[in-house]
């Protein structure tokens, strides 16, 4: 999330669930390892605490670090357990955070992600498992050595076993019904506790008024004119994002689309490599890298369509933010934000098995004006059953229905044989 005066005023007020709640209000721990005010789990941590606390709840959030509080009223409870190195973090962090439920009352408890005390968690980032299927390899071919990492991923595989093996939680929820058929298959979760929840959007930020003013003036510093049509890949991770594949289709699109232009948004330590990649295609001219931007409605606004052929996303936050912003969107069914594409005019989904062998050819044939400006409207269309605010009081409801389990079993004579190291 860009600073939009955020840290002033605190954020947007939020409308929520309404007076029916305010006799249930709630005591909330919300526990993630890092509060920070960029990245799509922390943004959702940073949206829902603002919104619990303006709705008059209690929040706390249990974190090793943090940035500016999202709210006067919320409240960091800092757990610095002594580590050496990312895998123990990770580890030292949930064994800390364990410790900590044991010793104190919290009416529900909410993990988003790698810790194993919780009565409800979200998997936000999907299963670690799956993403070193398909889109670990990428990476390391990208970024890393033979290994590198091996620590941490088996680290990360234990805990997220820990945190969904029965009796660990009281329910799961995912951003995409695509993460829930998959941790109901590698966990063996019961179905009928996951909960989906689609990310949402604000959709005043994100809109396609803004292609007049802040798009317009981004295209012109990218040098790109009304007669450009300008191609968007948004996302920090380029190989798992696929943006090789972008790079490889672009030369067919602008041998068939002279005027097309492809704008690059995001950061990534190996910027250069890709750079030197349109050189050697010849299309480096035709291609702007802006790296990571805080601007990112901008960026949207920009453009006139959206690409993310993504070897793995639970539900890439850009999917909805672009379509907001009136982009149809290409991108594969390996992300879990496809399906918010609720209209074939909005864009086209291809499935993972088949990315390199059609992504060339769906960018070419989404080059023709016509289509392009039937796509704005239904893009805008699919998105607006996803406003923000409404996920956060799906959020809300669920909280509110632990939270109300948690207290009748801990005051039913039986209760001893409730989940443990939640702390209640």
């Amino acid at each position: 999330m860009g600073p939009d005066g955020a840290r002033a005023n605190h954020g947007p007020q939020l409308p929520w669930c309404g007076p029916a709640y305010r006799a249930a209000l709630m005591h909330v721990a919300l526990v993630h390892i890092k509060h920070a005010a960029s990245g799509g789990v922390e943004a959702y941590l940073t949206n829902l605490a603002r919104f619990l606390a303006q709705a008059g709840h209690t929040v706390s959030i249990i974190c090793y670090a943090h940035a500016e509080p999202p709210h006067p009223a919320v409240r960091f409870v800092r757990l610095r357990p002594f580590n050496l190195g990312g895998a123990w973090k990770m580890w030292a962090f949930a064994k800390a955070v364990e410790r900590h439920l044991a010793e104190t009352r919290y009416d529900v408890v909410y993990g988003l992600g790698k810790t194993w005390s919780q009565d409800v968690i979200r998997l936000g980032g999907g299963c670690h498992q799956t993403y070193l299927d398909l889109a670990g390899d990428a990476e390391r071919r990208f970024l890393h050595p033979p290994g590198g990492g091996w620590l941490k991923n088996r680290t990360a595989l234990a805990i997220e076993s820990r945190s969904l093996s029965a009796g660990a939680y009281r329910r799961v929820i995912t951003n995409s019904a695509m993460v829930k058929r998959d941790v109901c298959a590698r966990h063996h979760v019961p179905p009928d506790l996951v909960t989906v929840i689609h990310n949402g959007v604000d959709l005043e930020r994100f809109h396609p008024r803004l292609r007049d003013s802040d798009g317009a003036a981004l295209r012109r510093a990218c040098g790109f004119g009304p007669e450009h049509q300008v191609i968007l890949f948004l996302g920090s991770g380029y190989a798992r994002k696929g943006l090789d594949l972008v790079l490889d289709a672009f030369p067919a699109v602008l041998a068939r689309r002279p005027g097309a232009r492809l704008l690059v948004v995001g950061y990534d330590s190996a910027q250069a490599a890709y750079q030197a990649r349109t050189q050697r295609a010849g299309v480096a001219q035709a291609v702007c890298f802006l790296g990571g931007r805080r601007d990112v409605p901008a960026c949207y606004a920009a453009a006139d369509l959206y690409v993310l052929p993504t070897r793995y996303d639970p539900f890439a936050n850009s999917t909805i933010e672009a379509l907001a912003s009136g982009l149809p969107v290409i991108t594969s069914d390996a992300n879990g934000g496809a399906e918010v594409i609720s209209e074939a005019q909005a864009g086209t989904i291809i499935p993972y098995a088949e990315l390199s062998a059609r992504f060339s050819a769906e960018m070419q044939a989404w080059t023709t004006d016509e289509r392009l400006r039937e796509g704005r409207a239904a893009a805008r269309r699919c998105a607006t059953p996803h406003a923000l605010v409404s996920k956060l009081q799906q959020a809300e409801a669920v909280l509110h229905g632990l939270s109300r389990a948690v207290e009748s079993s801990s005051k039913a004579p039986d209760s001893a044989g409730a989940k443990q190291g939640s702390g209640h």
